[in-house]
């Protein structure tokens, strides 16, 4: 799971991920504040980024998952966000390190089940 936080008014915004095992154990959680993005959607992009870098030094994970379906529909669909190319050509570079690449939508009401 995947996200970045933002607001129009902070200095910073912030970015995190976390990864659970098949028995649904956290294995793995990180967290970043960095200074503030553009836009929520870059934190977004940004947070997508550092799972997947960090995901390649430790484990075997495809899946992804996020609450923002913007993020999903640039990484399906990335020429038609040009505003964002830049970003997206380093995702589609991490994908191809993921054979079975997917990013799926995950309601922000079932994050709290997800977490806990």
């Amino acid at each position: 799971m995947v996200d970045g936080s933002w607001t129009a008014t902070n200095q910073f915004s912030g970015i995190g991920w976390f990864y659970k095992d098949s028995m649904g154990k956290i294995q793995l959680l990180e967290t970043r504040n960095l200074q503030r993005r553009e836009t929520s959607v870059h934190s977004e992009l940004k947070a997508l980024k550092y799972a997947m870098e960090n995901m390649l030094q430790h484990s075997t994970c495809q899946r992804f998952g996020t609450d923002c379906k913007d993020l999903i529909a640039m990484v399906a669909n990335p020429q038609t966000w040009p505003n964002f190319s830049t970003e997206l050509e380093v995702i589609q570079i991490l994908q191809m390190c993921f054979p079975k690449f997917r990013i799926i939508y995950i309601p922000r009401a079932q994050l709290e089940l997800l977490i806990h």
